[in-house]
């Protein structure tokens, strides 16, 4: 579909002899429906690596927790009087799981009349209602592609422990009460894309 797009010329008033050049500009708007991948998996699985490889070959925005809203949260923590590394506790997970998703889904909902969105995230509650893609869909107004990646936990383990991130010390000291928060790596109970998280050099095959 075109658009019209009104043209103006600033700071040259009406009817001082100024001709003004017959301009027609047009927006030209993709009417296809675009697609928002959400890349989930538990923490260590690979999904910021995937999602990357992802994005780009879809050529498509690409959203990361992390990315999106770290500085912000770790301000918000501090300011409450909480480690900024906390990522676990029943405060952070009360206060802050929600708003930081729903900051992801408006900045992708922004985004999505002009491209595709990669958002990624674990979703840990999310993936077990089958439901939540169809209401995902309405909400953002795009097809969804749910991709779930996942790798043994002794390989999670081992990223966790060598990627000196300090919001996975928590993880690390409980790993057994940490692994059944993440419910040991069960896929989502929906349709999805199931993707190896072991070889995150070879995930998406170029063409």
């Amino acid at each position: 579909m075109l658009c019209p797009i009104a043209c103006f010329h600033a700071g040259v008033p009406e009817g001082e002899g100024v001709k003004k050049p017959p301009v027609s500009l047009w927006i030209i708007h993709n009417n296809r429906m675009h697609t928002s991948y959400i890349v989930c998996g538990s923490p260590g699985a690979g999904k910021s690596t995937y999602a990357r490889q992802l994005a780009a070959a879809r050529c498509a925005t690409l959203l990361d927790i992390d990315t999106v809203t770290e500085r912000l949260v770790r301000i918000a923590l501090a300011q409450s009087g909480h480690s900024q590394d906390d990522r676990d506790s029943g405060y952070f997970k009360e206060n802050f799981r929600e708003p930081i998703y729903d900051t992801l889904f408006d900045i992708a909902r922004e985004n999505l009349p002009f491209q595709d969105v990669v958002i990624v995230g674990p979703f840990t509650r999310e993936i077990k209602d089958p439901d939540w893609p169809s209401r995902l869909e309405h909400d953002l107004g795009s097809s969804i592609e749910v991709h779930y990646v996942q790798c043994a936990q002794q390989v999670r383990r081992h990223r966790l422990a060598h990627r000196g991130d300090a919001r996975d010390l928590a993880k690390l000291k409980d790993w057994e009460n940490y692994i059944q928060y993440y419910g040991d790596e069960h896929p989502p109970v929906f349709d999805h894309v199931l993707v190896d998280g072991s070889n995150p050099e070879g995930y998406i095959k170029s063409n």
